[in-house]
């Protein structure tokens, strides 16, 4: 029996324990394996790997429900019946709901692949530090320094409950990897970054392209102050990613809205409220985004409207927000979504090429923010800083380098009528953070995009 046999097998005795006891009970597996490479100071600094399995167990009777998590393995069958009993004891003293929370009926079931790669999943030490050394091939000194991580692994979520004996299954690889180069003297730092669903993704040249041509600007020009005042910005991915979910939390999330903490309302459904440059579609056909073809109730997903040509078409809305709000859910109860915004008419796809542009005024060009936060939800209000490698492109046609800058804008001045334009070429951008279960993101954005007249509210005098 291989071993997503061996899984489903688990979960549907564990099924039938439970329906032998008379429970209402959901099953979650998640099993996730993976390896993290850091370097730090030119060298390694931590080769770690870790092989987890978890099981989520909610219980419900009425509109009351209770859950056990534990860390298991396949071999514990009589620990998952115990907290199978645990968490229907638990159920019977918890507080009521004030809505009926649904558990799903699966009417078939699912099983997915696809976004599965055993060569990804099992990308070694030492490929990975090849391909480390080939990122930073000729371009480390006793001053400029490496440092970065790469992390890899395998995904796996089964789902299964008392309604049926359908079950669904869904499997993933994924890589995140970061290279940075600090000055240890100047204080100055440069990125390059990439994602990757499958071991062809991974390409050493482009990170190591993009790190040359950043060091060559900023080891020939002095840095500067900026002036306080209002800039037109170029974003990179890793800025335009980073933004993008923050507005995925608390900008078209339904649940959140009706609970006040949305800049958008159901009067702005149907109304331009971004620039009709931008559209923002759900869309799990694209595999870069780990996706889920059904949701964790069993609604098939397909390319889900969000923003289309600015006009705000839905909101998004998990089976539990429905239940308590009265709406319908639109199958979104998944760990992550499948964000995807298509890109402009704008050629440039690199920073040469970004670079080369013709500008009749300066151009800030922001890659990343560092420290991103929110001030006002209901306003869309965000600060950040700039970080790793920002640049200041002037209108004479020179490139200087800025410190670090500070904004706090709206998303909807940011991503509204003020954009300039979009690149055309599209990346994967990976916004996974590594804390708590394996749960792999990337959100696909254009390689740049221009923003007029941005406020910043702070500029620093050194890195």
């Amino acid at each position: 029996m291989n071993v997503k046999d061996r899984i489903l097998q688990m979960l549907h005795d564990l099924r039938r324990y439970a329906l032998g006891k008379g429970y209402e009970i959901e099953l979650y597996y998640q099993e996730e394996s993976g390896s993290l490479m850091r370097f730090a100071n030119s060298a390694i600094s931590l080769n770690t790997s870790d092989h987890l399995i978890r099981l989520g167990i909610q219980a419900t009777l009425d509109k009351r429900q209770a859950s056990v998590s534990l860390i298991t393995d396949l071999s514990k069958v009589d620990e998952m019946k115990h907290s199978i009993d645990m968490a229907a004891e638990m159920v019977q003293h918890s507080q009521p709901l004030t809505y009926t929370p649904t558990v799903p009926t699966y009417k078939e079931s699912f099983s997915d692949e696809t976004a599965y790669d055993s060569r990804l999943a099992e990308f070694s030490g030492e490929a990975k530090l090849d391909y480390f050394n080939r990122v930073s091939e000729d371009l480390e000194t006793p001053d400029l320094r490496l440092s970065g991580i790469f992390s890899s692994g395998s995904n796996t979520i089964a789902l299964t409950n008392t309604h049926s004996d359908h079950s669904l299954y869904f499997r993933t690889s994924d890589a995140q990897v970061t290279a940075v180069l600090a000055h240890a003297v100047l204080k100055w730092e440069l990125i390059a970054e990439q994602s990757a669903q499958a071991a062809s993704d991974l390409h050493a040249d482009p990170l190591h392209k993009e790190l040359a041509f950043l060091v060559e600007q900023f080891q020939s020009t002095q840095p500067e102050q900026l002036p306080l005042g209002c800039y037109d910005i170029v974003f990179g991915p890793a800025a335009i990613a980073e933004m993008l979910g923050l507005m995925n939390w608390f900008g078209f999330d339904g649940g959140l809205m009706r609970r006040g903490y949305s800049f958008l309302q159901e009067s702005d459904i149907g109304r331009r409220v971004f620039s009709p440059q931008f559209t923002l579609v759900d869309n799990p056909e694209r595999v870069e985004t780990f996706p889920f073809k059904v949701d964790f109730t069993g609604i098939p997903r397909g390319p889900y409207p969000i923003l289309e040509e600015g006009v705000f078409k839905s909101f998004l809305w998990s089976q539990d927000s429905a239940d308590e709000f009265g709406a319908t859910p639109t199958g979104h109860t998944v760990t992550h979504k499948s964000l995807v915004v298509h890109g402009g008419d704008c050629a440039a796809c690199s920073l040469p090429e970004l670079i080369s542009l013709p500008r009749e005024r300066d151009v800030l060009y922001v890659p990343f923010l560092h420290y991103m936060n929110i001030v006002n939800p209901t306003k869309g209000l965000i600060t950040a800083s700039s970080r790793f490698g920002a640049l200041l492109l002037t209108g004479a046609g020179s490139v200087r380098i800025p410190f670090n800058v500070r904004l706090t804008q709206s998303l909807l001045d940011i991503f509204g009528e003020r954009v300039e334009w979009l690149s055309e070429a599209t990346v994967p951008y990976n916004t996974t953070h590594s804390y708590g279960a394996r749960n792999p993101v990337a959100i696909i954005v254009p390689r740049f995009m221009q923003v007029r007249g941005l406020e910043i509210s702070h500029s620093n005098p050194t890195f």
